[in-house]
């Protein structure tokens, strides 16, 4: 089945995007990558050094979309030099915007991601900005530029699944922008639930790296966001109050 994402100019196959933190050791990545399928992989630029003999990019392989992320941005200011300095990296010119001064719940600053995405996207950055999912505040994302919107199921970390499912339905149902369920995600199942409702993708970390055996479960978000997606392209059936049998009850003691 043919089923392509389009963002930024790059066609996707998979619809699961991965991280690269919380890991035992850097060396699974490559593995969780071809376990997974998935195509793009955020890395904060924090962590990425050259200088390292272990320097985690070197950990990925080369057909694979970077996603460098602003982790530890606090302003839209910080946030643009975050990205300006990913770039001259060599990582590229998608960026995830992540902006966050709450340090208990790591929630973004809508505001302050919708200033960075503004003129990031001016600058020709393909723009995924991580958000609460707030209907207002992902449509001036889209004016400002983003590529797609990234709206929180839960709290980063947190693998808490889908507190914001209804928030998020209704992102889903009035934006014609991609909708990346991003944090939160801990079961496969609440993957696959996400994509039913009819999300562009996930991006999910945590779940797959503290894990016990972290390939299989890559394997097993790559099985349920397939299964979604296709759920969600076949189209549910309807949920009704009461039951709905599904023969005829009249006639059989003729």
């Amino acid at each position: 089945m043919q089923d392509p994402l389009m963002i930024g100019g790059v066609t996707l196959t998979s619809r699961l995007f991965i991280g690269t933190g919380k890991y035992s050791r850097n060396t699974l990545i490559p593995e969780v990558i071809t376990r997974s399928g998935s195509q793009v992989i955020t890395v904060a630029l924090r962590r990425v050094d050259p200088e390292s003999s272990d320097n985690i990019v070197s950990h990925i392989p080369s057909h694979m979309t970077l996603l460098p992320n602003t982790s530890g941005a606090r302003t839209a200011e910080e946030a643009v030099r975050i990205a300006r300095l990913a770039r001259s990296a060599g990582l590229g010119n998608w960026v995830k915007i992540e902006v966050i001064n709450d340090q208990k719940y790591l929630l973004p600053d809508n505001m302050e991601t919708i200033r960075a995405t503004e003129i990031l996207a001016a600058e020709g950055f393909v723009v995924l900005p991580y958000m609460s999912p707030d209907l207002s505040a992902a449509l001036r994302l889209k004016a400002a530029g983003a590529a797609a919107v990234m709206p929180l199921g839960a709290p980063i970390g947190s693998n808490r699944g889908l507190q914001t499912k209804e928030l998020i339905r209704i992102l889903i149902s009035e934006m014609d922008l991609p909708v990346i369920v991003d944090a939160g995600i801990g079961r496969p199942s609440e993957a696959a639930e996400a994509m039913e409702m009819g999300a562009a993708a996930v991006l999910l970390n945590t779940a797959i790296a503290t894990a016990s055996d972290p390939l299989l479960m890559a394997e097993a978000f790559r099985e349920a966001v397939s299964a979604g997606r296709k759920a969600y392209l076949a189209g549910l059936g309807p949920v009704e109050e009461t039951a709905a049998a599904s023969s005829p009850l009249t006639g059989f003691l003729a």
